[in-house]
């Protein structure tokens, strides 16, 4: 029996199929860096090793999977190559794993971790399921009936993928440091398109994907009327949305969602959609409403008279989308983003649009910029962003009491970089009772 090594074990989707092949009988390690990473207690609680890097840790026989954040000539890629060890990059390796199962891939622009959990949510409640989400999380199953993973599209690791069914929720220019153009990031999923084996369930709404050409059957899901799937009757409610769901201009049913926005009930959607198609009855489908959310997703917790909001929203309609998500949620209370750009590529490309989304917030705070480890530093600065928000301040890590001014308010932290140590800051700063410095 082999053992599976991760470098790179710590990141998200790597977290996820650790976890997955060790719930599946496998013998699994990895190595990263020391830096903590949230996506690491789902591996401490199921006893995974996680090393630091070293060549030490590679030994003959193993299988060795790689982040595709490092390069060819790391120390212990390299030390596999030399001992002959089975390689693989993650997404070719997940692209081989999943062959096993009748597979749904969910991708998106946006939308597609909180999609793939709900997914996941839904199918599991009435059937043994593997899943892997992008907020690290992973669940394996010997006998499972379906493998719900969410596929990314940058650098088109999702090509690896053959699916059975995808749901793909939208198409938007994002990772500027690769696709050069809204059409380069559409050629990428019309060739997505191309690799499904069985059905595609997309969103009718995203004029992008309205033109996608597919040789299975494509179902369309929206607001508008001519979707397949329509949501009509949309209402928020104490406990979350409620909608109903017409199939083709038919009444189908009512469901109702924990969560607010637009964008969410058209996650549900999507999931109703593939569900219908599949046969599964409304019922079980409805089990929608337990649903508890994904990490790093509107994660929300009360702290004295304030509710703090973590979430991992870096592209602008991710901010609107988000913001729109606490309004509704908390009518009536004063919203304050805090946001931290992540990749000096994206905030320089989107610049304008980040100061258009974050001024739906009633007060902004902006945190540095957080380079990614393939662009360490940028020509610009969050200044330049500030300079666009009329009344923006920046926040220090150092300083972050002068949050507590915003009394019976909401906070939402986000981005996709280290943005939560600002919140734990702060909530340092209301545990050890820091006076606001006047």
């Amino acid at each position: 029996m082999t053992t599976y090594h991760f470098i790179g074990i710590k990141g998200t989707g790597m977290s996820a199929l650790a976890q997955i092949l060790f719930d599946s009988g496998e013998k699994v390690q990895g190595s990263d860096v020391d830096k903590r990473f949230f996506t690491q207690q789902a591996l401490e609680d199921k006893n995974i090793p996680i090393l630091p890097f070293s060549k030490d840790n590679i030994k003959e026989g193993y299988t060795i999977i790689a982040g595709n954040a490092f390069p060819d000539d790391h120390i212990e890629i390299e030390e596999a190559k030399r001992l002959g060890c089975t390689f693989f990059r993650y997404h070719d390796f997940l692209g081989e794993w999943l062959k096993q199962f009748k597979s749904i891939a969910v991708t998106g622009a946006h939308g597609k971790t909180s999609t793939t959990g709900l997914l996941a949510h839904v199918l599991g409640e009435t059937y043994p399921i593997s899943y892997l989400i992008g907020d690290g999380t992973g669940s394996g199953h010997v006998d499972s009936s379906y493998f719900v993973f969410e596929a990314c599209e940058y650098r088109r690791h999702f090509l690896s993928y053959e699916p059975d069914y995808a749901i793909m929720t939208n198409i938007d220019f994002d990772h500027p440091d690769y696709f050069t153009s809204i059409d380069d990031v559409f050629n990428a999923f019309q060739s997505m398109a191309d690799r499904v084996k069985k059905g595609i369930v997309a969103c009718g709404d995203d004029e992008q994907l309205q033109q996608i050409q597919a040789k299975v059957p494509v179902l369309y899901y929206g607001f508008g009327p001519t979707n397949d799937f329509q949501a009509q009757n949309v209402k928020e409610t104490e406990h979350g949305t409620s909608f109903d769901v017409f199939v083709r201009n038919t009444y189908y049913d009512h469901f109702t969602i924990p969560m607010y926005g637009n964008h969410h009930v058209l996650n549900a959607l999507s999931v109703i959609a593939i569900c219908h198609y599949e046969g599964i009855k409304a019922d079980d489908i409805k089990k929608l409403y337990t649903f508890q959310g994904v990490k790093r997703r509107f994660s929300e917790k009360k702290v004295a008279n304030q509710v703090l909001i973590d979430d991992y929203a870096h592209h602008p309609k991710e901010i609107s989308a988000t913001i729109e998500s606490a309004q509704k949620k908390y009518p009536g209370k004063e919203i304050v983003a805090i946001f931290q750009p992540h990749t000096f590529s994206r905030t320089k490309t989107f610049l304008q649009e980040f100061a258009d989304s974050l001024s739906n917030a009633d007060q902004v705070f902006l945190c540095d910029i957080f380079g990614s480890a393939r662009e360490e530093s940028g020509n610009l600065t969050i200044d330049d962003l500030q300079a666009l928000i009329e009344g923006s301040e920046i926040l220090d890590i150092d300083h972050t009491e002068v949050l507590q001014s915003y009394k019976d308010s909401v906070l939402v932290f986000m981005g996709a970089g280290d943005i939560q140590k600002f919140q734990r800051a702060y909530e340092e700063t209301l545990k050890n009772g820091t006076v606001q410095k006047q």
